[in-house]
């Protein structure tokens, strides 16, 4: 488990890593990124680079963390791949399950195959489930999410590459939004951003803005840092009310 600068998280857990791209939020993926960088450097859990691999050996690593965190799972791969088996998913959830005092936050493009594991199976009260929503397209993910009964379900628009039009977050309680970062990042327009904003907060649940990433409000691609978080000359940063 490590410490992250991500925003909406305070740790991260990757009981896999490594995956294979799905849709077009993943051409810039930063998790192979850092996985073939880690790889070179030599690191043990990486020699596989991206390849999808499971950690059997870091199961049970939440367990030795006494103060309360937030945890992103599989910040470097996603949980409901389909090669990862719904016995090693089991595994993941007796964990989550056994440490109550930490909350748990999935994220996954995944949807379907979400949707399909909950399906017979109790959500443990301290995870979180979220899916990516980074194009129009990609809408159709909410709607595996929004009837499953988790503590809090969010979606993550990031990187957000379009507008994404009207969107329906019934059942909806936590929406991120971000725009992508690195050499070959994307422009996010800020409309798009203050369309999510808007739809957000009349239908009543809690907008996360991370960052600018790689181009500014202003159209200029400059450093993240220097981009900053600002939409509107605010910073908008809520957690559901679950925390």
């Amino acid at each position: 488990m490590r410490t992250t600068k991500i925003e909406w998280t305070d740790k991260t857990w990757n009981p896999i890593t490594g995956c294979t791209k799905i849709s077009s939020g993943c051409a810039n993926c930063y998790a192979e990124v850092m996985s073939r960088r880690l790889q070179a450097m030599r690191q043990e859990k990486y020699v596989n680079g991206f390849t999808l691999t499971m950690h059997e050996d870091v199961l049970a690593e939440p367990k030795q963390w006494k103060k309360p965190h937030n945890i992103f799972v599989c910040s470097m791969s996603d949980l409901f791949h389909k090669d990862v088996p719904f016995s090693f998913i089991d595994k993941v959830m007796k964990t989550i399950s056994g440490t109550p005092h930490h909350k748990y936050q999935i994220l996954t493009k995944r949807a379907d195959r979400m949707n399909e594991y909950f399906s017979s199976l109790p959500i443990p009260e301290n995870a979180w489930l979220g899916v990516t929503v980074d194009v129009a397209t990609s809408k159709e993910r909410i709607d595996y999410l929004r009837h499953l009964p988790a503590t809090i379900k969010f979606l993550s628009c990031e990187p957000l590459l379009e507008d994404l039009g009207e969107m329906n977050l019934t059942g909806i309680d936590w929406i991120i939004v971000g725009g992508e970062s690195g050499t070959r990042a994307r422009p996010m327009k800020e409309e798009w951003a203050v369309n999510i904003m808007k739809q957000t907060e009349e239908q009543g649940a809690a907008f996360f803005f991370k960052q600018w990433g790689a181009w500014g409000s202003d159209g200029i691609k400059r450093s993240k840092k220097t981009n900053g978080k600002m939409i509107l000359g605010k910073v908008y940063q809520k957690m559901p009310e679950a925390v």
